[in-house]
């Protein structure tokens, strides 16, 4: 006989809730994926350096139009709060103060995957 194990999935509030009490830290390198708590893998040398250099490209072109940011949490729904390398969010006098983004605020996603492109498709 087989045993199905069944996976406890979390939401974002509760993810939040582990960060107040401590659980977990906010520079401990993971993203919340349809309700799962995945490791990020390690930035090597090169995925830093295409990172660096698509940053400083879209700083350059489109600086006045859009905020872009690197790495930063987007709050894509109740149970997945991605980290992607690059995005291009809507302006906002705030700057996002209040909040994640959320897809209505996402013009571009930018995932370098150089080790991670099949799980990151």
């Amino acid at each position: 006989m087989s045993v199905k194990l069944k996976r406890r999935l979390f939401t974002v509030k509760e993810c939040d809730l582990m960060v107040e009490a401590g659980i977990l830290k906010n520079d401990d390198r993971v993203e919340l994926i349809a309700g799962e708590i995945i490791q990020m893998a390690p930035m090597g040398s090169r995925h830093a350096s295409c990172l660096r250099r698509l940053d400083r490209i879209f700083n350059k072109l489109l600086y006045s139009k859009f905020i872009v940011d690197t790495q930063i949490l987007i709050q894509l729904n109740y149970e997945s709060e991605p980290e992607p390398d690059l995005i291009l969010l809507q302006l906002r006098d705030d700057f996002y103060e209040e909040r994640h983004p959320q897809p209505k605020d996402i013009f571009l996603l930018v995932e370098v995957a150089d080790s991670t492109i099949k799980y990151d498709r």
